[in-house]
Protein backbone atom coordinates (compact mmCIF):
# COMPACT_ATOMS: atom_id res chain seq x y z
CA UNK A 1 0.00 0.00 0.00
CA UNK A 2 1.14 3.33 -1.18
CA UNK A 3 1.68 5.78 2.16
CA UNK A 4 -0.10 8.96 1.88
CA UNK A 5 1.88 11.93 2.80
CA UNK A 6 0.47 14.27 5.23
CA UNK A 7 -0.76 17.54 4.76
CA UNK A 8 0.68 20.24 7.18
CA UNK A 9 -1.80 22.74 8.81
CA UNK A 10 -1.85 26.08 7.59
CA UNK A 11 -0.85 28.81 10.50
CA UNK A 12 -2.19 32.43 9.13
CA UNK A 13 -1.80 35.90 11.53
CA UNK A 14 -5.48 37.05 11.93
CA UNK A 15 -7.55 37.56 8.56
CA UNK A 16 -8.87 41.36 8.60
CA UNK A 17 -12.32 41.53 7.33
CA UNK A 18 -12.31 43.76 4.14
CA UNK A 19 -13.24 47.86 4.92
CA UNK A 20 -14.95 50.01 3.05
CA UNK A 21 -13.23 53.78 2.13
CA UNK A 22 -14.23 57.02 0.16
CA UNK A 23 -11.03 58.54 1.54
CA UNK A 24 -8.10 57.78 -0.66
CA UNK A 25 -5.48 58.68 2.28
CA UNK A 26 -7.30 56.58 4.80
CA UNK A 27 -7.46 53.23 2.53
CA UNK A 28 -4.22 53.59 1.92
CA UNK A 29 -3.36 53.72 5.65
CA UNK A 30 -5.14 50.47 5.62
CA UNK A 31 -2.97 48.76 3.10
CA UNK A 32 -0.09 49.95 4.72
CA UNK A 33 -1.34 48.34 7.83
CA UNK A 34 -2.22 45.06 6.26
CA UNK A 35 1.03 44.54 4.36
CA UNK A 36 2.65 45.39 7.61
CA UNK A 37 1.22 42.77 9.63
CA UNK A 38 1.43 40.27 6.73
CA UNK A 39 5.26 40.91 6.40
CA UNK A 40 5.86 41.07 10.07
CA UNK A 41 4.40 37.54 10.63
CA UNK A 42 6.17 36.04 7.72
CA UNK A 43 9.58 37.42 9.17
CA UNK A 44 8.91 36.38 12.80
CA UNK A 45 8.34 32.68 11.51
CA UNK A 46 11.10 32.90 8.90
CA UNK A 47 13.73 33.66 11.40
CA UNK A 48 12.10 31.13 14.12
CA UNK A 49 12.40 28.02 11.43
CA UNK A 50 15.77 29.37 10.91
CA UNK A 51 17.18 28.94 14.31
CA UNK A 52 14.67 25.56 15.34
CA UNK A 53 14.06 24.47 11.69
CA UNK A 54 11.03 22.52 10.32
CA UNK A 55 7.77 23.23 12.36
CA UNK A 56 5.07 21.01 11.82
CA UNK A 57 3.04 23.52 9.79
CA UNK A 58 3.20 25.79 6.97
CA UNK A 59 3.30 29.77 7.17
CA UNK A 60 1.22 31.55 5.01
CA UNK A 61 0.39 35.30 4.96
CA UNK A 62 -1.34 37.18 1.76
CA UNK A 63 -1.20 40.46 -0.25
CA UNK A 64 -3.26 42.94 0.32
CA UNK A 65 -6.24 44.00 -2.02
CA UNK A 66 -7.52 47.06 -4.02
CA UNK A 67 -10.98 46.04 -5.08
CA UNK A 68 -13.69 48.45 -7.17
CA UNK A 69 -17.38 47.37 -8.07
CA UNK A 70 -19.40 49.74 -10.05
CA UNK A 71 -23.11 49.10 -11.62
CA UNK A 72 -22.59 52.42 -14.12
CA UNK A 73 -21.38 53.23 -16.98
CA UNK A 74 -20.98 56.75 -15.38
CA UNK A 75 -19.62 59.69 -17.66
CA UNK A 76 -15.95 60.02 -17.76
CA UNK A 77 -14.16 62.86 -18.67
CA UNK A 78 -12.93 61.86 -22.02
CA UNK A 79 -9.29 63.58 -21.73
CA UNK A 80 -8.30 61.16 -19.56
CA UNK A 81 -6.80 58.02 -20.16
CA UNK A 82 -6.59 56.61 -16.35
CA UNK A 83 -8.34 57.33 -13.28
CA UNK A 84 -11.40 54.99 -14.37
CA UNK A 85 -12.60 51.81 -15.54
CA UNK A 86 -14.39 50.96 -18.60
CA UNK A 87 -17.20 49.14 -17.87
CA UNK A 88 -19.64 48.15 -14.71
CA UNK A 89 -18.41 44.95 -12.95
CA UNK A 90 -15.92 44.32 -10.53
CA UNK A 91 -11.64 45.03 -10.65
CA UNK A 92 -9.33 44.15 -8.19
CA UNK A 93 -5.17 44.17 -7.81
CA UNK A 94 -2.95 42.93 -4.92
CA UNK A 95 -0.73 45.50 -3.80
CA UNK A 96 2.41 45.68 -2.40
CA UNK A 97 5.25 47.76 -0.37
CA UNK A 98 2.39 50.64 0.34
CA UNK A 99 5.01 52.60 2.01
CA UNK A 100 7.10 52.48 -1.55
CA UNK A 101 3.97 53.52 -3.49
CA UNK A 102 2.23 55.36 -0.93
CA UNK A 103 1.58 58.67 -3.58
CA UNK A 104 1.19 56.43 -6.20
CA UNK A 105 -1.60 54.37 -4.43
CA UNK A 106 -3.48 57.48 -3.11
CA UNK A 107 -3.94 59.26 -6.43
CA UNK A 108 -5.16 56.20 -8.21
CA UNK A 109 -7.63 55.21 -5.34
CA UNK A 110 -8.67 58.48 -5.23
CA UNK A 111 -9.69 59.36 -8.94
CA UNK A 112 -11.68 55.83 -8.96
CA UNK A 113 -13.61 57.33 -5.84
CA UNK A 114 -13.67 60.78 -7.57
CA UNK A 115 -14.65 59.35 -11.08
CA UNK A 116 -17.17 56.61 -9.82
CA UNK A 117 -18.45 57.47 -6.89
CA UNK A 118 -18.20 54.44 -4.99
CA UNK A 119 -16.20 53.39 -2.26
CA UNK A 120 -12.82 50.86 -2.64
CA UNK A 121 -13.08 47.80 -0.20
CA UNK A 122 -9.53 47.26 1.00
CA UNK A 123 -8.47 43.83 2.40
CA UNK A 124 -6.68 40.55 2.43
CA UNK A 125 -6.45 38.91 -0.89
CA UNK A 126 -6.15 34.98 -1.93
CA UNK A 127 -2.15 35.35 -3.06
CA UNK A 128 0.39 34.31 -0.58
CA UNK A 129 3.06 36.54 -0.55
CA UNK A 130 6.43 34.74 -1.03
CA UNK A 131 8.83 34.70 1.59
CA UNK A 132 11.68 35.72 -0.56
CA UNK A 133 9.88 38.91 -0.63
CA UNK A 134 8.28 39.29 2.68
CA UNK A 135 12.28 39.22 3.90
CA UNK A 136 14.39 40.69 1.31
CA UNK A 137 14.24 44.41 2.67
CA UNK A 138 15.11 43.05 6.43
CA UNK A 139 19.26 43.30 6.02
CA UNK A 140 19.05 40.24 9.19
CA UNK A 141 17.63 38.18 7.19
CA UNK A 142 18.77 36.11 3.96
CA UNK A 143 17.22 33.14 2.01
CA UNK A 144 19.26 30.33 1.88
CA UNK A 145 20.24 28.61 -1.42
CA UNK A 146 18.34 25.59 -2.19
CA UNK A 147 19.52 22.52 -0.33
CA UNK A 148 21.18 24.28 2.76
CA UNK A 149 19.06 23.89 4.89
CA UNK A 150 17.95 20.52 6.23
CA UNK A 151 14.76 20.63 4.54
CA UNK A 152 12.72 22.10 1.79
CA UNK A 153 11.84 26.15 2.08
CA UNK A 154 8.99 25.63 -0.17
CA UNK A 155 7.59 22.97 2.49
CA UNK A 156 7.25 25.71 4.97
CA UNK A 157 6.61 28.62 3.23
CA UNK A 158 5.39 29.85 -0.13
CA UNK A 159 7.79 30.82 -2.93
CA UNK A 160 7.79 33.01 -6.11
CA UNK A 161 4.87 31.49 -8.10
CA UNK A 162 4.86 32.25 -11.78
CA UNK A 163 1.20 31.99 -12.71
CA UNK A 164 1.29 35.49 -10.54
CA UNK A 165 5.00 36.97 -11.84
CA UNK A 166 4.10 37.45 -15.81
CA UNK A 167 3.01 40.61 -17.72
CA UNK A 168 -0.29 38.70 -19.13
CA UNK A 169 -1.84 41.64 -17.74
CA UNK A 170 0.16 44.45 -19.82
CA UNK A 171 0.29 42.61 -22.88
CA UNK A 172 -3.21 42.44 -23.21
CA UNK A 173 -3.56 38.47 -22.56
CA UNK A 174 -5.72 38.69 -19.48
CA UNK A 175 -8.94 41.03 -19.64
CA UNK A 176 -10.74 39.18 -16.64
CA UNK A 177 -9.29 37.12 -13.35
CA UNK A 178 -10.52 34.39 -11.23
CA UNK A 179 -14.67 35.12 -10.92
CA UNK A 180 -14.79 37.37 -13.61
CA UNK A 181 -12.91 40.04 -11.95
CA UNK A 182 -11.15 42.38 -14.00
CA UNK A 183 -7.83 43.56 -13.72
CA UNK A 184 -7.57 47.22 -11.97
CA UNK A 185 -3.49 47.37 -12.42
CA UNK A 186 -1.25 46.74 -14.94
CA UNK A 187 1.04 44.79 -12.70
CA UNK A 188 0.63 42.00 -9.87
CA UNK A 189 2.15 42.04 -6.46
CA UNK A 190 4.50 39.33 -6.98
CA UNK A 191 5.42 41.05 -10.45
CA UNK A 192 6.46 43.95 -8.61
CA UNK A 193 8.15 42.45 -6.14
CA UNK A 194 9.96 40.63 -8.22
CA UNK A 195 11.05 43.27 -10.18
CA UNK A 196 11.86 45.60 -6.96
CA UNK A 197 14.29 42.67 -6.27
CA UNK A 198 15.88 42.91 -9.67
CA UNK A 199 16.18 46.52 -9.64
CA UNK A 200 18.45 46.24 -6.43
CA UNK A 201 20.41 43.78 -8.29
CA UNK A 202 21.25 45.20 -11.47
CA UNK A 203 21.35 49.06 -10.12
CA UNK A 204 23.02 48.25 -6.88
CA UNK A 205 20.41 50.93 -5.64
CA UNK A 206 17.08 50.54 -3.76
CA UNK A 207 13.48 51.56 -6.02
CA UNK A 208 13.26 53.75 -2.93
CA UNK A 209 15.30 56.19 -4.87
CA UNK A 210 14.36 56.00 -8.28
CA UNK A 211 13.13 59.20 -9.59
CA UNK A 212 9.82 59.84 -11.87
CA UNK A 213 12.05 60.96 -15.08
CA UNK A 214 14.14 58.62 -16.24
CA UNK A 215 17.43 59.13 -18.49
CA UNK A 216 18.81 55.85 -20.21
CA UNK A 217 22.62 55.92 -21.96
CA UNK A 218 24.28 53.45 -23.33
CA UNK A 219 27.89 55.64 -22.25
CA UNK A 220 29.86 55.92 -19.18
CA UNK A 221 31.04 59.44 -20.37
CA UNK A 222 27.11 60.47 -19.63
CA UNK A 223 27.45 59.04 -15.66
CA UNK A 224 30.29 61.02 -15.21
CA UNK A 225 29.02 64.18 -16.63
CA UNK A 226 25.34 63.56 -14.60
CA UNK A 227 27.26 63.23 -11.40
CA UNK A 228 29.26 66.86 -11.90
CA UNK A 229 25.52 68.15 -13.04
CA UNK A 230 23.81 67.00 -9.79
CA UNK A 231 27.04 68.54 -7.58
CA UNK A 232 26.40 71.66 -9.51
CA UNK A 233 22.70 71.26 -8.46
CA UNK A 234 23.28 70.77 -4.63
CA UNK A 235 25.58 73.64 -5.05
CA UNK A 236 22.37 75.74 -5.85
CA UNK A 237 19.45 76.32 -3.37
CA UNK A 238 17.58 77.29 -5.71
CA UNK A 239 17.71 74.29 -7.87
CA UNK A 240 14.77 72.16 -5.84
CA UNK A 241 17.62 69.31 -5.85
CA UNK A 242 17.83 67.71 -2.57
CA UNK A 243 20.66 64.97 -2.73
CA UNK A 244 22.87 62.56 -5.25
CA UNK A 245 22.16 58.80 -4.82
CA UNK A 246 24.86 56.17 -6.47
CA UNK A 247 25.30 52.23 -6.69
CA UNK A 248 25.61 51.00 -3.16
CA UNK A 249 22.89 53.63 -1.90
CA UNK A 250 25.58 55.95 -1.00
CA UNK A 251 23.61 59.39 -1.21
CA UNK A 252 25.34 62.67 -0.26
CA UNK A 253 23.40 66.18 0.06
CA UNK A 254 27.20 67.61 0.24
CA UNK A 255 28.03 69.24 -3.30
CA UNK A 256 31.72 68.05 -2.26
CA UNK A 257 31.09 64.71 -0.28
CA UNK A 258 32.87 61.68 -1.94
CA UNK A 259 30.29 59.28 -4.15
CA UNK A 260 32.61 56.54 -4.01
CA UNK A 261 31.03 53.40 -5.85
CA UNK A 262 31.04 49.69 -4.37
CA UNK A 263 34.10 47.51 -4.86
CA UNK A 264 31.97 45.49 -7.55
CA UNK A 265 29.94 47.80 -9.86
CA UNK A 266 27.10 46.70 -10.67
CA UNK A 267 25.56 45.73 -14.22
CA UNK A 268 24.30 48.63 -15.02
CA UNK A 269 25.21 51.83 -12.46
CA UNK A 270 22.61 53.90 -11.43
CA UNK A 271 22.20 57.41 -10.40
CA UNK A 272 19.45 59.31 -8.94
CA UNK A 273 19.15 63.21 -8.20
CA UNK A 274 16.18 63.57 -5.86
CA UNK A 275 13.91 65.81 -5.68
CA UNK A 276 10.69 66.00 -3.42
CA UNK A 277 7.84 63.95 -4.20
CA UNK A 278 10.39 61.79 -6.90
CA UNK A 279 10.48 64.92 -9.28
CA UNK A 280 13.55 64.36 -9.37
CA UNK A 281 16.08 62.47 -12.30
CA UNK A 282 17.06 59.08 -12.40
CA UNK A 283 20.33 58.43 -15.10
CA UNK A 284 20.85 54.37 -15.80
CA UNK A 285 24.02 53.39 -17.79
CA UNK A 286 22.33 50.40 -19.60
CA UNK A 287 25.21 49.78 -21.64
CA UNK A 288 25.32 47.91 -24.86
CA UNK A 289 22.48 45.97 -26.56
CA UNK A 290 18.77 45.45 -26.49
CA UNK A 291 18.64 42.69 -24.23
CA UNK A 292 20.47 45.17 -21.02
CA UNK A 293 17.34 47.71 -22.45
CA UNK A 294 14.68 45.40 -22.38
CA UNK A 295 15.52 44.23 -18.85
CA UNK A 296 16.09 47.74 -17.13
CA UNK A 297 12.64 48.98 -18.53
CA UNK A 298 10.64 45.81 -17.49
CA UNK A 299 11.60 46.32 -14.05
CA UNK A 300 11.84 50.00 -13.93
CA UNK A 301 8.16 49.73 -15.61
CA UNK A 302 6.66 48.53 -11.99
CA UNK A 303 7.77 52.07 -10.23
CA UNK A 304 5.17 53.77 -12.84
CA UNK A 305 7.42 56.57 -14.01
CA UNK A 306 6.29 59.29 -15.65
CA UNK A 307 8.89 59.48 -18.47
CA UNK A 308 11.75 57.64 -19.88
CA UNK A 309 14.07 58.87 -22.53
CA UNK A 310 17.15 57.34 -24.33
CA UNK A 311 20.18 59.70 -24.79
CA UNK A 312 22.85 57.94 -26.14
CA UNK A 313 25.42 57.64 -29.21
CA UNK A 314 23.81 55.95 -32.67
CA UNK A 315 25.57 55.89 -36.14
CA UNK A 316 24.33 58.42 -38.45
CA UNK A 317 23.33 57.08 -41.91
CA UNK A 318 23.17 60.23 -44.00
CA UNK A 319 25.99 61.73 -45.43
CA UNK A 320 24.88 64.92 -44.57
CA UNK A 321 25.05 64.29 -41.00
CA UNK A 322 27.73 65.41 -39.14
CA UNK A 323 29.31 63.88 -35.84
CA UNK A 324 27.66 65.53 -32.92
CA UNK A 325 24.49 65.82 -34.66
CA UNK A 326 21.56 65.25 -32.92
CA UNK A 327 18.85 62.88 -34.06
CA UNK A 328 15.43 63.14 -32.54
CA UNK A 329 13.16 60.18 -33.16
CA UNK A 330 9.91 59.98 -34.77
CA UNK A 331 9.55 56.39 -35.51
CA UNK A 332 11.55 52.86 -34.74
CA UNK A 333 12.64 50.35 -37.22
CA UNK A 334 12.77 47.10 -34.85
CA UNK A 335 15.05 45.30 -35.57
CA UNK A 336 16.36 44.26 -32.00
CA UNK A 337 14.26 40.92 -31.30
CA UNK A 338 13.99 40.91 -28.24
CA UNK A 339 10.41 42.42 -27.44
CA UNK A 340 8.95 40.45 -30.52
CA UNK A 341 7.26 38.02 -28.43
CA UNK A 342 5.57 40.31 -26.16
CA UNK A 343 4.90 43.17 -28.68
CA UNK A 344 5.29 42.17 -32.90
CA UNK A 345 6.76 44.24 -34.44
CA UNK A 346 3.65 45.11 -36.88
CA UNK A 347 2.41 46.96 -33.56
CA UNK A 348 3.39 50.98 -34.45
CA UNK A 349 5.15 52.66 -31.47
CA UNK A 350 3.91 56.50 -32.36
CA UNK A 351 5.68 59.43 -31.30
CA UNK A 352 4.69 61.34 -28.34
CA UNK A 353 3.97 65.05 -29.30
CA UNK A 354 4.68 66.28 -25.48
CA UNK A 355 7.87 64.53 -25.71
CA UNK A 356 8.89 65.08 -29.11
CA UNK A 357 8.28 68.64 -28.17
CA UNK A 358 10.38 68.96 -25.25
CA UNK A 359 13.02 67.63 -26.28
CA UNK A 360 13.59 69.98 -29.38
CA UNK A 361 12.54 72.89 -27.60
CA UNK A 362 15.33 71.37 -25.38
CA UNK A 363 17.65 71.30 -28.29
CA UNK A 364 17.01 75.22 -29.37
CA UNK A 365 17.26 76.53 -26.25
CA UNK A 366 20.80 74.53 -25.28
CA UNK A 367 22.50 74.91 -28.45
CA UNK A 368 21.04 78.51 -28.87
CA UNK A 369 19.85 77.94 -32.21
CA UNK A 370 16.77 79.37 -34.06
CA UNK A 371 14.18 77.12 -35.59
CA UNK A 372 15.06 77.06 -39.15
CA UNK A 373 18.95 76.63 -38.64
CA UNK A 374 17.67 73.98 -35.86
CA UNK A 375 18.33 71.55 -39.31
CA UNK A 376 21.75 72.25 -39.47
CA UNK A 377 22.36 69.99 -36.31
CA UNK A 378 19.51 68.00 -35.86
CA UNK A 379 17.20 65.72 -38.00
CA UNK A 380 13.73 64.02 -37.00
CA UNK A 381 13.08 60.10 -38.59
CA UNK A 382 13.32 56.82 -38.06
CA UNK A 383 15.88 55.24 -36.08
CA UNK A 384 16.37 51.47 -36.50
CA UNK A 385 17.68 49.20 -33.19
CA UNK A 386 19.78 46.22 -34.22
CA UNK A 387 20.29 42.92 -32.24
CA UNK A 388 24.28 42.95 -33.67
CA UNK A 389 26.96 45.82 -32.62
CA UNK A 390 28.87 44.91 -36.04
CA UNK A 391 26.29 44.70 -38.51
CA UNK A 392 28.08 46.32 -40.94
CA UNK A 393 31.09 43.67 -41.11
CA UNK A 394 28.56 41.28 -42.87
CA UNK A 395 26.81 41.29 -46.31
CA UNK A 396 25.00 44.53 -46.56
CA UNK A 397 22.74 44.63 -49.03
CA UNK A 398 19.54 43.11 -46.88
CA UNK A 399 19.85 45.52 -43.75
CA UNK A 400 21.20 48.85 -45.87
CA UNK A 401 18.26 47.97 -48.29
CA UNK A 402 15.42 48.16 -45.12
CA UNK A 403 17.50 50.85 -43.79
CA UNK A 404 16.60 52.83 -47.10
CA UNK A 405 13.18 51.80 -46.93
CA UNK A 406 12.61 52.94 -44.07
CA UNK A 407 14.12 55.97 -44.23
CA UNK A 408 15.89 55.50 -41.22
CA UNK A 409 18.49 58.13 -40.48
CA UNK A 410 20.42 56.63 -37.75
CA UNK A 411 21.25 53.12 -36.06
CA UNK A 412 21.93 51.82 -32.47
CA UNK A 413 21.17 49.01 -29.96
CA UNK A 414 18.90 50.08 -27.86
CA UNK A 415 16.42 53.30 -28.75
CA UNK A 416 13.82 51.17 -30.05
CA UNK A 417 13.96 48.95 -27.57
CA UNK A 418 13.41 51.60 -24.85
CA UNK A 419 10.17 53.02 -26.43
CA UNK A 420 8.51 49.53 -27.43
CA UNK A 421 8.53 48.55 -23.82
CA UNK A 422 7.19 52.20 -22.88
CA UNK A 423 4.55 52.16 -25.49
CA UNK A 424 4.14 48.36 -23.79
CA UNK A 425 4.46 49.68 -20.24
CA UNK A 426 2.33 52.39 -20.60
CA UNK A 427 5.31 54.87 -20.17
CA UNK A 428 5.82 57.86 -22.03
CA UNK A 429 9.05 57.31 -23.99
CA UNK A 430 11.16 59.63 -26.30
CA UNK A 431 14.91 59.34 -27.71
CA UNK A 432 17.50 62.04 -28.51
CA UNK A 433 20.83 60.33 -29.79
CA UNK A 434 23.81 61.74 -30.42
CA UNK A 435 25.85 60.76 -34.18
CA UNK A 436 29.24 59.32 -32.81
CA UNK A 437 29.90 57.79 -36.36
CA UNK A 438 29.03 57.12 -39.21
CA UNK A 439 30.02 53.68 -40.91
CA UNK A 440 28.24 54.00 -44.32
CA UNK A 441 30.28 56.50 -45.29
CA UNK A 442 33.83 55.79 -44.14
CA UNK A 443 33.63 57.59 -40.54
CA UNK A 444 34.21 54.92 -38.26
CA UNK A 445 34.81 55.11 -34.37
CA UNK A 446 38.40 55.34 -34.05
CA UNK A 447 40.10 55.96 -30.45
CA UNK A 448 41.45 59.75 -31.46
CA UNK A 449 38.43 60.69 -33.00
CA UNK A 450 35.74 59.45 -30.22
CA UNK A 451 37.63 61.32 -27.60
CA UNK A 452 37.46 64.33 -29.20
CA UNK A 453 33.79 63.66 -30.23
CA UNK A 454 33.02 62.93 -26.27
CA UNK A 455 34.50 65.52 -24.87
CA UNK A 456 32.85 68.32 -27.18
CA UNK A 457 29.69 66.60 -27.07
CA UNK A 458 28.28 64.44 -24.14
CA UNK A 459 27.88 67.23 -21.82
CA UNK A 460 25.57 69.54 -24.19
CA UNK A 461 24.02 66.25 -24.77
CA UNK A 462 23.25 65.47 -21.37
CA UNK A 463 22.12 68.95 -20.61
CA UNK A 464 19.42 68.69 -23.70
CA UNK A 465 18.22 65.42 -22.10
CA UNK A 466 17.99 67.28 -18.20
CA UNK A 467 16.27 70.12 -19.59
CA UNK A 468 13.77 68.26 -21.63
CA UNK A 469 13.00 66.22 -18.11
CA UNK A 470 12.77 69.55 -16.41
CA UNK A 471 10.04 71.22 -18.59
CA UNK A 472 7.84 67.53 -18.58
CA UNK A 473 7.88 67.52 -14.89
CA UNK A 474 5.89 70.74 -14.91
CA UNK A 475 3.05 68.99 -17.31
CA UNK A 476 0.34 67.74 -15.47
CA UNK A 477 0.45 63.93 -15.57
CA UNK A 478 -3.06 64.10 -17.38
CA UNK A 479 -1.25 65.89 -20.30
CA UNK A 480 1.92 64.09 -20.07
CA UNK A 481 0.54 59.92 -19.93
CA UNK A 482 -1.06 60.01 -23.54
CA UNK A 483 -4.30 58.51 -24.71
CA UNK A 484 -2.34 57.25 -27.46
CA UNK A 485 -0.76 54.53 -24.83
CA UNK A 486 -3.93 53.03 -23.70
CA UNK A 487 -6.24 50.42 -25.29
CA UNK A 488 -10.22 50.79 -25.21
CA UNK A 489 -10.16 47.95 -22.91
CA UNK A 490 -7.80 49.22 -20.13
CA UNK A 491 -6.45 48.74 -16.17
CA UNK A 492 -7.85 52.09 -14.09
CA UNK A 493 -4.88 52.39 -12.84
CA UNK A 494 -1.82 54.39 -14.54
Amino acid sequence: MTPVSRQLPIRTPEVAEPRYFTDAAEAVAHLQALYAQAIDYLQARFAEVIQSGAPDCRYRAFYPEIRITTASFGQIDSRLSFGHVTEPGTYATTATRPDLFQHYLTQQIGLLIDNHNVPVCIGPSTTPIPVHFAVMNDADLQVPQDGALAFPLRDVFDVPDLSNTNDDIVNGLVSKQAGGTGPLALFTAQRVDYSLARLAHYTATGPEHFQNHVLFTNYQFYVEEFVAFGRAALRDPDSGYASLVGPGNVEITDPDAPLDPPAKLPQMPTYHLTRAGGGGITLVNIGVGPSNAKTATDHIAVLRPHVWLMVGHCAGLRNSQSLGDFVLAHAYLREDKVLDDDLPVWVPIPALAEVQIALQTAVVDVAQVSDYELKRIMRTGTVASVDNRNWELRDQTGPVQRLSQSRAIALDMESATIAANGFRFRVPYGTLLCVSDKPLHGELKLPGMASDFYKTQVSRHLEIGIRAMEALREMPLERLHSRKLRSFEETAFL
